[in-house]
């Protein structure tokens, strides 16, 4: 009994080794968003190899409220206050994805040698969960759509934090809470765990998509915009958030080999570059019309996973509650227009 109890556990603890050691190797290099992007990386590289890894998803659930807490923390009151001029960008987007689809379809058909239907939702940039489950049921080929778009939100966060460290200069911190453990006071700790638990309740009652993420969010926001709280969740447990985040992420290539994994991140890198260098257009066009910078819109439709985009959005200083509306929003229209149009095309 207990040697199968180790056989179960051993995978869970060696992928978190492994996904610390690559944070804090990152850390200590000061390479770009450290912890996830170590982790990750870590995680990855070892899934490829064949080690036995396993991520803790069931737990992420409770490591991605933390982080809609501290997303929600961005959101001031001064913040909202110029909500009102962000209708001309999430229109912006709206064109911006149908540009999207129009090129990477054929890309992934042609380049790839995908079918209509894999191709279709390898090329929809939607939650990486609700793009699998719409594939499969529409018969698309789903091993292939997870390698797609798995590979597009790791290549997205890896190019935009080159991007910005390396060809911007721009610091790329480490995404911690304002404050650690030790600074905060109890009934401040309080208010921000209830803000998870109530806040996941919330977003899972209502059926939001990534309900422990937005519940706590929307919540958290709440409680900022109104000053019930200013602070943040804890740098320590941000950082601890990161980590299992990146540990997930990686060991999702759990079963992939390097032979079937080169080829699937080239394809990638092209269909990545592609929605990278569409956003940098729209961003450079828009940023008279909105006011905001072309960075920050670069980071607002920038395809990478709402979650991981918003901790780049965090580690760069920029304005979170803008980044994090429009990939809500992003993520919505896919939901909803994606089986619409599907039926249509077909």
């Amino acid at each position: 009994m207990a040697n199968l109890r180790l056989q179960k556990v051993w995978p869970l603890v060696l992928a978190l080794g492994l996904g610390a050691v690559g944070g804090w190797a990152f850390w200590t290099l000061t390479l770009p968003l450290p912890w996830m992007l170590g982790a990750l990386f870590a995680t990855m590289v070892a899934a490829v190899a064949g080690l036995p890894v396993r991520g803790p998803a069931q737990i992420r659930g409770a490591v991605v409220a933390v982080i809609g807490v501290l997303l929600g923390a961005g959101f001031t009151p001064a913040l909202l206050a110029q909500a009102g001029a962000w209708g001309v960008s999430l229109l912006g987007l709206v064109l911006y994805l149908g540009l999207s689809l129009a090129l990477l379809i054929p890309w992934f058909r042609r380049i790839g040698g995908f079918d209509g239907k894999t191709a279709y939702f390898a090329a929809m940039p939607g939650g990486l969960s609700e793009m699998i489950e719409l594939a499969e049921g529409a018969g698309a080929d789903v091993p292939r759509v997870i390698l797609a778009q798995g590979l597009r939100i790791v290549t997205t966060i890896a190019v935009i934090a080159i991007w910005f460290r390396w060809i911007e200069g721009v610091q790329v911190g480490q995404t911690s809470g304002r404050a650690g453990f030790a600074d905060l006071a109890a009934v401040d700790l309080a208010i921000l765990a209830a803000a998870a638990l109530v806040g996941s309740w919330i977003g899972m009652a209502l059926k939001l998509p990534a309900p422990t993420l937005l519940g706590p969010m929307i919540l958290s926001a709440a409680l900022h915009l109104t000053e019930v709280t200013t602070s943040a969740p804890p740098s320590e447990l941000v950082i601890l958030a990161q980590i299992i985040l990146g540990t997930v992420l990686g060991c999702r290539f759990v079963g992939i080999r390097a032979r079937a994994l080169l080829p699937a991140m080239a394809l990638s890198l092209g269909a990545t570059l592609i929605m990278l260098g569409l956003a940098f257009g729209f961003a450079l066009a828009l940023q008279s019309l909105t006011g905001q910078s072309a960075d920050q819109l670069l980071l607002a439709y920038a395809p990478g996973g709402l979650t991981e985009m918003s901790l780049v959005a965090l580690a760069l200083h920029a304005e979170v509650a803008f980044v994090a509306a429009h990939h809500v929003v992003r993520i919505l229209l896919v939901i909803v227009a994606a089986p619409l149009m599907f039926r249509l095309l077909r």
